[in-house]
Parts: C-alpha cells; structure tokens; sequence
C-alpha cells in the first residue's frame, strides 16, 4: 500500500468556472490543454456525480483526484499510451447558510476551507495527471454518510496531518457520497453549539447514515455536569434521537487510540469514554464501530517505533515552514489515515450494514 501523496496546493485555483446556481449538470473538455491544477463549479448544496475520463494518446501517466478540502478519491490511477479510462464518485459540497437567519458558527481557520464555500472544487495531482474530461451532475438520490467528529475524522487542509475520514471516499463507489462535517477541536456538545448537527439535518434524508466519533476533546471538559456518563452521553443521545427521528441511521464509533506506549503495550487514555458510548450502543441498540479496540491491535501490530509511520512524526524541515520537529502521537499522517480508514470500512463489514455493498471492487483490507 502506498502513502498517499497530497501536494497539491489549494490556493490560486487553475481554473475557475461561474455557473448559474439552477444549472444541473456540467462539462469540462481538456483533450486540446494540459491537465489543470483545479476547477470549481458555483453550486446549491447537495450530491453531485463526477465522470472523469482519465488518459492521453502521447504518453503514459498516474493521476490523483481529490475533492474539497483534500478529501480523496482517486488515487494514483496508472494509464499507458494511449489507453483512456473512465471513473465515476460522487462529491458532497456543502455551504455554512441553515436557514435565512441562521449560518453554522465555523472557526477563523475554517473560513478558507473548501468544505465551506458555495463551489464545488476538485484537484488533480500524480505523475503527469491526465484528466481529458468529466461531467458534474446533481446526484440527490444516493445515500449519503455524513461524519462527525473531531481532528482525527476532518477533511485536514494542511500537510502532513491527515484523517480517516477525507481517505474513506477513495474505497466507495458512486452509490454513495461522505459529507465530512467534523472539525478540530470538537466535542459532541461544542459541535451541536457550533449548528454543525443541525446543518447537516437540513441535508439527511431517510437511508442516509450518521457516523458519530467524539471523546477525544470532550474528556478534557471539566466540571458539575461534566463526564462521560453525563453531558458526553446526553450529547452523544440527541445525535442518536435526531438521526432517527430523520429516517437515517445513527452509528457511533469510540475514539481511536493515542500513540501511548508502555513495555510494547498501548495504555488507553481515554478514560471511561469508550465504555460509555459502548454502554449507550448497547442500550440503545445502536450499531458501534469500536475504533479504540481496533486501533490498539494496530499500533501494537505495527510496534513501537514502525507506529511513529503512521503519526506525524518528522524531523524539522521535513515540509515548508516547518523549522520544528513534529512529534504529534494523536493526529495521523496521510499513511495511518489510510490505514484507519481501513479499519472504519472493516467495521462496517462486520456490522453488516447495508453500505457494504458500496465498497469498490479494488478495496484491499
């Protein structure tokens, strides 16, 4: 399995494209130019099909396509002289508007993300990208599974963090489509005051799904009121109740593990968290994910020191503007993304839960 290579950079889009906001459908043809860094589509909220031909006539290349803020779902297709491929998914684009009076309260760093604005916006990269062509099309119908967690679930803008939920798209066909709601810093209180929940419930229809992760921040809440059993639990129960209440399928995930070593062994950080969120599953009958568990046995399967591989772990000067060394035992690089991506998709497998069949043909546990 490679790392995923993500250097593409976001601003200065190549090419631009204003479209008219009741405007259904969109074409794009690069047959006579080169491949652009970028493109974005002015649209409504919502799905929207891409059909992407991929390919040249003069020379052989490997293409990466990325949607919004690097959330990733093509990676590095190979295509020989002359051989022209097409690849079809679908992109959830979303703005901060609720209602005429109301707008999801996004953090400053969040007001040059992607995610956030009224275009839809795709990126290619590889070597020697070969985009010829593609469509973009309202989609409304396919099932959507809409994420919400914290740092290790968000569409990361910058290199080199990465997380499990912008890797997720690559592994699912275009009967589905992720919308990554997540946001650093978060916790499941500050993440319903934030309007975040009750933006994404003007877009979930009956079948969608609400794939729920928090724990890391909210166990640093202190205070009457506060803890696992209390206000983590309560917050975690309206997620719960207004993903029903709406016809879509809640599924809650324990928070994954902290890089947190001792004589070969992880020690769990997270205190009573996990256990609480099983104990509602159990409770409420609600299917659960248990990415604390699955993490331990990978970080452990990988080892102490290989584990570093899959956090961001550099020496200085490793990227742009970085004089410091990283050594962040939380927050995933593009690899161990991609490897917890893995590990969400065997959850779904084991759950059993109609996405499954979603899951592409090239997928590889």
């Amino acid at each position: 399995m490679q790392t995923i290579r993500m250097y593409i950079l976001w601003t200065g889009l190549a090419a631009y494209a204003a479209c008219q906001a009741q405007q259904t459908s969109y074409a794009f043809d690069f047959t006579k130019e080169k491949t652009p860094d970028s493109i974005s589509v002015d649209v409504p909220d919502g799905n929207y099909k891409v059909t992407i031909r991929i390919g040249s006539r003069k020379q052989a290349g490997s293409t990466t396509v990325w949607g919004e803020s690097r959330r990733l779902f093509i990676e590095d297709l190979p295509t020989r002289k002359g051989e022209i491929v097409e690849r079809t998914f679908v992109v959830n684009k979303r703005n901060t508007r609720i209602s005429d009076t109301e707008h999801v309260k996004v953090k400053p760093r969040e007001e040059r993300k992607l995610n956030w604005d009224d275009k839809l916006s795709l990126a290619f990269g590889g070597n020697a990208p070969q985009v010829t062509a593609l469509t973009i099309e309202k989609a409304d119908h396919v099932t959507t599974v809409f994420l919400c967690g914290n740092s290790t679930v968000v569409d990361q803008e910058d290199e080199p963090w990465a997380s499990w939920g912008q890797m997720i798209p690559r592994f699912f066909d275009d009967r589905v489509a992720f919308a990554n709601y997540a946001e650093s810093g978060e916790s499941a209180g500050s993440f319903i005051a934030a309007g975040r929940l009750k933006k994404l419930l003007t877009q979930t229809k009956e079948g969608d799904y609400i794939f729920i992760e928090f724990g890391h921040n909210d166990q640093k809440q202190k205070g009457p009121g506060k803890g696992a059993y209390y206000s983590y639990m309560t917050n975690l129960k309206i997620f719960v109740d207004e993903a029903r209440l709406k016809g879509a399928v809640p599924v809650l995930l324990t928070p994954t593990q902290r890089r947190s070593f001792k004589d070969g062994k992880i020690i769990d950080t997270h205190e009573d968290y996990p256990e609480a969120m099983k104990w509602l599953a159990q409770k409420e009958n609600i299917p659960l994910i248990d990415l604390h568990a699955m993490t331990r046995t990978l970080y452990e399967a990988i080892g102490v020191e290989e584990s570093k591989k899959a956090f961001v772990h550099y020496p200085a000067n490793t990227f742009p503007n970085q004089p410091d060394a990283l050594e962040d035992n939380t927050h995933f690089n593009s690899y161990g993304a991609y490897r917890i991506a893995k590990c969400v998709i065997e959850g779904i497998k084991v759950l059993r839960l109609p996405l499954t069949e979603y899951i592409r043909a090239d997928y590889v546990p």
